[in-house]
């Protein structure tokens, strides 16, 4: 992924894009998958809660 991507300019400042790693700390970013966000170098895994489904009333 290019550099270009990870990072903005906003009011002359610059802002990442996505989280770093809480382990390897700053430069070190979170690859974001369908379930989880996981660091590629100290493989720092954290999971999303799924949103559950009101379940069907009963009939």
């Amino acid at each position: 992924m290019a550099h270009k991507n990870l990072y903005d300019i906003q009011d002359g400042k610059i802002v990442r894009k996505k989280r770093n790693c809480p382990k390897c700390g700053d430069g070190t970013f979170l690859a974001q998958h369908k379930d989880r966000e996981s660091c590629g170098k100290c493989s720092y895994t954290e999971f999303t809660k799924k949103e559950e489904k009101p379940a069907k009333p009963a009939e």
